[in-house]
């Protein structure tokens, strides 16, 4: 189920607000299952056999945290980490690789978000493991954290430790509740309006042949470069506002990343939560950058870069991408020094083409189509037709639209916030004019 869907705005949503504030308002315990079977069923909403698979790693990590809990063993957790990425491989990478490997193709469906919610099961067991968190008792309450359907599919991903003082301790207030109205609009209006425009024309570049020219190449980039910040940016600010609703608070997921001057910057702002993930779990217990030598340092590195390549999808662009991000990173600390004497201004620039580069690669349904599509942009055909006219004066205003919305130019102020309670229900009645007229809506990230 979307989230940008007449069945979620108008029923779902709705349908559970009005039960956990009227017949289970009193009932905090009852809330919570609640509210775990309604996420069960929003997830079964789509493929219902899928539900079985997220009982399943619910029911599994429950379990392996007790017995972990209880004697400390490194053996069940190598068992645990066994499972779980067992189970993320069949439904995530088999099908790929067994046509890699030419042997005959089971094709397999991919449960959305899987890798979303098994990277979250995975950060319970090793803080319990680790004693950063006591063992979960409760099977229903570790089952809302796993599925808690604001941020069961896209994120962001959430710890437990962050997670669990608001299982049975959380405030639902007045102004945590309108903030999280708000806040849900704004991220209807990012997907909806912006990202979903700009995905026309990123469609278009990219499904394009070879007489696509240079200047539609670069617009169809850049236009994807909107598409997927205001896509996932957007979807996590729906997830932290239907969060708010229910007296959640959820950690931010973007922090304005296309203003970063430097490309370790840029990864310190987007998807910050898998980001964190991967610092927390495979880049420090590898040693981090707190090692004796600079190759165990790149080492390190290489393998986070790698695995987030990995991790976004079976194809081997997104390796290619998450490689490609090690190299740039591993240069930046190369020529550090050097690099922060440049011109800020050109060094903003530059993480941007670099970043813009790296949307291509991602994009791209292959290693040579993304080849192509870069010979294209950097001069290899035609510089513009009359379709470049036509795009930049039709989508005039989501490009503009999309260029001040991902600047901090509004953030933190007061006025911007007051007029906010008055902008929010335009946004919302703009966004679901585009939904109820059945306008594109594909989403990015249900493939992760």
């Amino acid at each position: 189920m979307l989230f940008s869907s007449t069945t979620f705005i108008f029923y779902f949503l709705p349908l559970v607000l009005i039960l956990y504030y009227t017949v289970f308002l009193k009932l905090p315990k009852v809330r919570n299952v609640l509210l775990l079977l309604f996420s069960l069923l929003f997830y079964a909403w789509g493929e219902p056999k899928f539900v079985l698979v997220m009982i399943c790693s619910i029911v599994a990590n429950y379990i392996f945290a007790l017995i972990i809990a209880r004697n400390q063993s490194k053996i069940w957790l190598v068992v645990m980490l066994i499972y779980n990425f067992a189970l993320l491989f069949v439904f995530k990478y088999l099908t790929y690789t067994m046509t890699l490997l030419g042997l005959d193709i089971i094709n397999i469906t991919l449960p959305i978000g899987i890798s979303f919610f098994t990277f979250q099961a995975v950060s319970y067991v090793i803080d319990v493991y680790r004693k950063d968190t006591p063992v979960q008792k409760n099977l229903m309450d570790l089952g809302l954290y796993i599925s808690f359907f604001p941020q069961l599919i896209a994120g962001p991903i959430v710890r437990y430790t962050d997670f669990v003082s608001q299982i049975n301790n959380r405030r639902s207030t007045r102004e945590k509740f309108s903030d999280g109205i708000i806040r849900f609009c704004i991220g209807l209006g990012k997907k909806v309006i912006i990202a979903n425009n700009m995905a026309l024309i990123a469609d278009k570049a990219f499904g394009a042949d070879a007489t696509i020219t240079v200047a539609f190449a670069w617009i169809g980039a850049i236009a994807y470069m909107f598409q997927i910040y205001f896509d996932f940016s957007g979807y996590s600010d729906m997830a932290i506002g239907l969060a708010k609703m229910f007296g959640f608070d959820l950690l931010e997921n973007f922090n304005y990343p296309y203003v970063s001057s430097s490309i370790t910057e840029f990864w310190r702002r987007w998807h910050i939560s898998l980001s964190t993930w991967f610092r927390d779990y495979v880049y420090i217990p590898l040693g981090g950058s707190r090692v004796s030598s600079k190759n165990r340092f790149y080492f390190n590195l290489f393998i986070v870069w790698l695995l987030t390549g990995i991790w976004h999808g079976a194809n081997l662009t997104f390796l290619v991408w998450g490689l490609y991000y090690f190299v740039l990173l591993a240069i930046e600390k190369v020529i550090d020094k050097q690099f922060v004497k440049i011109n800020v201004a050109l060094r903003h620039l530059s993480t941007l083409l670099l970043v813009l580069v790296g949307w291509v690669i991602f994009r791209a349904d292959s290693l040579t189509a993304a080849t192509e599509y870069l010979k294209i942009m950097f001069g290899g055909a035609a510089f513009a037709n009359k379709n470049v006219i036509f795009y930049l004066n039709e989508y005039k205003f989501f490009f503009v639209v999309g260029f001040l919305a991902s600047t901090p130019i509004f953030k933190d102020k007061k006025w911007f916030n007051t007029i906010s309670y008055f902008i929010a229900p335009i946004i919302l009645i703009v966004s679901i004019s585009y939904i109820i007229k059945g306008a594109y809506n594909p989403f990015i990230y249900f493939n992760f």
